[in-house]
């Protein structure tokens, strides 16, 4: 029996036991549609098949290759799978670098400078995702454009958080139903693929409603990208949305997408653990794993080696980082979590911890300013509150997600703290770092909130009168606990109005907290012009808030007597005249480093 192009155009991305039962469900449940989507992963979810594991290609007589779609077709049996799903497990994850499936000529895998479009949705992850994508792609010979209609392929990571979110992607596909309908008609098509979470979490759907979309790839078969396009490339939809246990993209250097950035996102785990009620991150980015240590310093060397100035470490939950490949570390020492606070899961134990990182992230790069996000309150241990505080080039602040005021919506939302354990941890970090930046997210209209649990949200924003905030109505997603054992009972109205409440409480006691800072010096590090303004420039302060002042001359500190202009990516002290809930305006008088710069701040 011969697997179908079909089969074989959504299998291939797996290792033989896999194909075995995804095949198996194939047969038994119907075709695509009712496919389960195995979650398993044997070793890598990205590997391929490799040339140990199945047959060689068929050749024509003369030694002439067979076209690429019929090569496909005649690819491996039913019984192949069964054969090779008794092999070793040691031969299933050779340490080396894979041959290309046998299906595919290295060649085949070229990208032979195709254009890749790249359009980026959602959080910092899926900029850092698109970094990596785009680092794996540049190896393989594709070119990268920002002319749309030029494009040979054009990508789309993606973010599923919530139902807005998605429908921006459904709608942007169907904006592109008619470039893609104009290619038809020429020589070369246009291929267009669906990356990270909604690849993850629609999966089939995607591929069944949109004909046009080409290839799926989850947040973890980036490295399959080569191969999905030239699957693709023969006219067949591919995917690859298996989730893994241990891919951190650790070994790929991510290939930053501004050249003139003075930042850049590093990414130092993946996944997340903490399994809240109404999160849909666990099942699109999946368990929690680190990157090793040290793969984080050396990314960021490079980073302070091409003259960036600040690096903002990520992760879905980036302070729980627990680095278990230095074997020597992996002790009995369990996690130290903040007063009051407690975990969905069981305590883990051993690793080199957050802390432990921060403090060699620090030491890199000292006129390099290091921020983190997104953490959870459960982990700030007092050793890393002290850190922060006892090191100039950590920012001074923190994003301390609350997503409700009432402790009966907390349990609800299975947070692991209440609103008391909460607002006793904000003063303990205002406490350790004096004048530090909180921001936090809310949620309004979470299944069962009731107008008291909405009133206690509104009096937690105006008792810590956060500096930055993030705040959006709930929108139930498939998968969550909440959907499985929660009501989503508030009317969309009502959701709404809570939402523009808590948006208006916000702005009050926002601009109250920034107002603080006129008449203070503040170091900013200069990101261009403004947006508004070709006169001005923009940039962020220690706390992360957007810094507004004019394009004119100042001193230079490192070089008395001389006065220059203010480029990206230098530092400036900043005398703050006027604040709002977004921004700070001022005017810049010296260029400094960040070093000299306590002496003014």
């Amino acid at each position: 029996m011969q697997l179908s192009q079909n089969h074989f155009g959504l299998f291939s991305a797996m290792h033989p036991l896999q194909c075995v039962l995804q095949v198996y469900r194939s047969l038994r449940w119907g075709p695509l549609a009712s496919v389960s989507w195995l979650q398993l992963r044997t070793c890598r979810a990205h590997s391929s098949l490799t040339s140990t594991a199945c047959p060689g290609p068929e050749r024509q007589q003369g030694g002439v290759q067979k076209d690429f779609s019929s090569r496909l077709a005649a690819g491996p049996t039913f019984q192949h799978f069964l054969r090779s799903a008794s092999a070793p497990q040691e031969n299933l994850c050779p340490l080396e670098a894979e041959d290309p499936p046998p299906y595919i000529t290295v060649d085949e895998l070229l990208g032979r400078q195709r254009k890749v479009y790249f359009e980026t949705y959602g959080c910092q992850m899926n900029v850092n995702d698109t970094e990596i994508a785009w680092s794996i792609l540049q190896k393989s010979g594709y070119l990268r454009t920002s002319n749309l209609q030029e494009a040979d392929v054009i990508l789309l990571v993606t973010c599923s958080i919530r139902e807005k979110a998605e429908q921006t992607i459904w709608n942007r596909l169907h904006q592109l139903k008619a470039l893609k309908t104009r290619r038809l008609r020429s020589r070369v098509p246009l291929r267009i693929g669906i990356l990270g979470c909604m690849a993850e979490r629609l999966k089939e759907e995607i591929l069944n409603r949109e004909k046009m979309v080409d290839l799926l790839a989850g947040p973890d078969a980036y490295r399959d990208l080569p191969r999905l396009l030239t699957v693709a490339e023969s006219g067949q939809q591919a995917a690859n949305v298996l989730l893994s246990l241990d891919e951190t993209y650790a070994d790929v250097m991510p290939v930053q997408t501004c050249p003139s950035a003075t930042s850049a996102f590093v990414s130092i785990m993946r996944g997340c653990d903490n399994m809240c009620s109404y999160c849909i991150v666990p099942f699109t980015r999946g368990r929690e794993r680190s990157r090793p240590v040290a793969s984080i310093l050396a990314e960021v060397r490079k980073l302070s080696e091409q003259g960036l100035k600040e690096v903002t470490l990520l992760g879905q939950n980036v302070n729980s980082f627990r680095d278990n490949s230095e074997v020597q570390f992996n002790n009995a020492v369990s996690t130290n979590l903040s007063r009051g606070f407690t975990t969905n899961y069981k305590t883990k134990q051993g690793g080199l911890r957050f802390a432990h990182l921060l403090d060699q992230v620090s030491r890199v790069d000292p006129e390099m300013r290091i921020r983190f996000t997104s953490p959870h309150p459960k982990d700030f241990p007092d050793e890393v509150l002290q850190l922060i505080h006892e090191r100039d080039n950590i920012c001074k602040q923190i994003h301390l997600p609350a997503q409700s005021g009432s402790s009966r919506v907390l349990e609800a939302m299975r947070r692991g703290y209440s609103r008391e354990a909460y607002v006793e941890l904000i003063h303990h970090i205002r406490e350790s770092i004096p004048g530090v930046s909180l921001s936090s997210d809310f949620i309004a209209g979470f299944c069962g909130e009731t107008e008291e649990d909405h009133l206690q949200t509104v009096s937690l924003l105006r008792e810590v009168q956060y500096n930055i905030g993030f705040l959006f109505a709930y929108s139930m997603r498939q998968k969550t606990r909440a959907y499985h054992r929660l009501k989503d009972d508030v009317p969309e109205e009502v959701k709404l109005r809570r939402l523009e409440e808590l948006i208006n409480v916000f702005r009050e006691e926002a601009t109250k907290a920034n107002k603080t800072s006129v008449g203070c010096t503040q170091l900013v590090l200069v990101e261009g012009l403004s947006k508004r303004s070709a006169t001005d420039l923009c940039g962020r302060n220690d706390g992360n808030l957007k810094v507004i002042f004019p394009d004119a001359e100042m001193e230079d500190a490192t070089n008395p007597g001389l006065r220059i202009r203010a480029q990206p990516g230098d530092y400036v002290l900043v005398k703050i005249t006027s604040a709002s809930s977004q921004t700070l305006k001022g005017h810049a008088f010296c260029r400094t480093t960040l070093k000299d710069a306590s002496a003014y701040c």
